[in-house]
C-alpha cells in the first residue's frame, strides 16, 4: 500500500509573537467597539509566535491585490524547491521518480499553477501529472494525502509528491474591521510544506482508507469574499460547533473498516484552534496529549492552512514515531464545511535525519492513464473560539 513518508517543512525568517499582535491590535483598532472581545479571543487562540514571509510592518500596508500576488508567486518558487529536495531525500527518490505533483494553497492564485514551473524547474518528467487544489482552504492537506492514496493505488508502483505552500499574511486586509478578520489577523501564519506518498517501500503512514464529509448546508460558514483588495476572510458563529457533526463522520468510517476512530495510536488533525482539539477529543474519548503535535502546530506557527497536517507528521517524525503496525487518523477541516480523513498504519523504522530511505524508482506513467482534476480558486479556513461572527 502507498505509504506516506516524512514531510520537510520550512517557516520564513520573520516572526511576530501573540504579546506583539496583541499590542497593533490595540494601536491599530484603539476605537472598535468590539476590541476587548477580539482581544480576548486571539489570547484563546494558544498561538505563540507566527512566521511570515515580510517583515510587520511591510505585511501591515497594501500594496494592492496585483502587488500581493506577484509577492506570492516570487515567495513560492523562492521557497519551494528547498522544502521539495528534502522531502524526496526523506523518501529516498528524486524528482525524476515522481509520477503526480498535488499542489495545494489558499493563499494565492497562479495559472498555469506552480506544479508547471517545478517541472519545468526542478527535473520532474514532462508526463508528470499535475493536481492543483485551491478551493479546500485548510482542509487541502488532508485532501492531498487522500488524493496521493487514491493516485498510488490506481497505479501501483507510481509516486506522488505532496507541496502545501500557505502565505496567510498575504490575505491580511487593514480596512476589513469585522471580528472574524481581526482574530485572523492574530490566527494564521506562512509555511512551505512537501511530503512524498511512495507506491511501494518507504517509511511512515501505510494508507489503508481515506473518505470526505460535507456538512450539509453549511457553504457561507467560512468563505473568502474576492474584493478589489483581494481575498477577505468571513467566519460564522458556527464555526466553533462544527465537531458535533463532524467527529461522527471520522467515526463512522473508522466504523465502516473495522476500527475505533477513538482508539488509534496517533492522530495528525488541522489545528484550526484550540477548541476544534478540545471538543474532537471529547467527541473521540481521547485525552488531550493525542493531539500533541497538532498543538505544537498552532502554538509555534500559528494556523499555517494546508501545512498543518504536514507539520502534525514531521513532528511525529521527530518523536521516533510509533511503534511499527501503530493505527493513525489524519484529518483535514475546511471550508464546505469539509473534512477530509485518512486511516493508516505505520510501517518501517525511521532513518537518521538527514539520511534517506534506499530508493525505488518512479514509474513513467503513459498518457494513456487519464489526466487529474483541477481546482481554481482559493480559500481558507479556521476554527475560532464561540462568539465569533462574520
Amino acid at each position: 500500500m502507498p505509504v506516506l513518508c516524512r514531510p520537510a517543512v520550512a517557516v520564513p525568517e520573520h516572526t511576530i509573537t501573540r504579546q506583539e499582535t496583541l499590542d497593533l491590535a490595540r494601536r491599530l483598532h484603539a476605537g472598535h467597539e468590539q476590541l476587548p472581545l477580539v482581544l480576548r479571543l486571539i489570547e484563546n487562540t494558544g498561538v505563540a509566535k507566527r512566521h511570515l514571509v515580510q517583515p510587520i510592518e511591510r505585511t501591515l500596508a497594501h500594496p494592492g491585490f496585483e502587488a500581493r500576488n506577484a509577492l506570492y508567486e516570487h515567495e513560492a518558487k523562492a521557497r519551494v524547491p528547498a522544502v521539495v529536495e528534502e522531502a524526496l531525500a526523506h523518501a529516498g527518490l528524486e524528482a525524476r521518480d515522481i509520477d503526480m505533483i498535488v499542489y495545494v494553497s489558499c493563499t494565492g492564485f497562479m495559472m498555469p499553477s506552480l506544479t508547471a514551473w517545478m517541472i519545468n524547474t526542478l527535473g520532474f518528467r514532462g508526463d508528470t501529472r499535475q493536481l492543483p487544489i485551491a478551493q479546500l482552504g485548510c482542509a487541502a492537506g488532508g485532501a492531498a494525502v487522500n488524493r496521493a492514496h487514491d493516485f498510488c493505488t490506481a497505479y501501483p508502483g507510481a509516486n506522488a509528491l505532496i507541496v502545501a505552500c500557505e502565505f496567510c499574511s498575504l490575505c491580511y486586509q487593514p480596512t476589513d474591521l469585522t471580528v472574524g478578520n481581526l482574530l485572523s489577523n492574530g490566527l494564521f501564519g506562512d509555511a512551505v510544506a512537501a511530503a512524498v506518498v511512495r507506491g511501494s517501500g518507504g517509511v511512515g503512514v501505510r494508507l489503508e482508507r481515506n473518505g470526505s464529509h460535507l456538512v450539509p448546508d453549511s457553504e457561507d460558514w467560512i468563505a473568502y469574499k474576492v474584493r478589489e483588495t483581494g481575498f477577505h476572510f468571513m467566519l460564522d458563529k458556527r464555526v466553533p460547533g462544527t465537531m458535533e457533526q463532524l467527529a461522527p463522520a471520522l467515526v463512522d468510517l473508522a466504523a465502516l473498516h473495522g476500527q475505533d476512530a477513538g482508539g488509534q495510536d496517533f492522530y495528525l488533525v488541522h489545528a484550526g484552534g484550540p477548541r476544534i482539539l478540545d471538543d474532537l477529543g471529547s467527541h473521540l474519548g481521547v485525552p488531550a496529549e493525542a493531539f500533541r503535535h497538532s498543538r505544537a502546530t498552532l502554538t509555534e506557527y500559528g494556523n499555517i492552512a494546508s501545512a498543518v497536517v504536514l507539520d502534525a507528521l514531521r513532528r511525529l517524525f521527530e518523536e521516533g514515531g510509533p511503534a511499527a503496525g501503530a493505527t493513525g487518523l489524519l484529518a483535514g477541516f475546511g471550508p464546505g464545511i469539509t473534512a477530509e480523513i485518512s486511516l493508516g498504519r505505520w510501517t518501517g523504522v525511521p532513518a537518521p535525519v538527514g539520511v534517506p530511505a534506499p530508493a525505488t524508482a518512479g514509474l513513467g506513467l503513459p498518457a494513456t492513464h487519464g489526466s487529474a482534476t483541477v481546482g481554481t480558486a482559493a480559500t481558507a479556513a479556521i476554527a475560532v473560539p464561540a462568539g465569533v461572527a462574520s
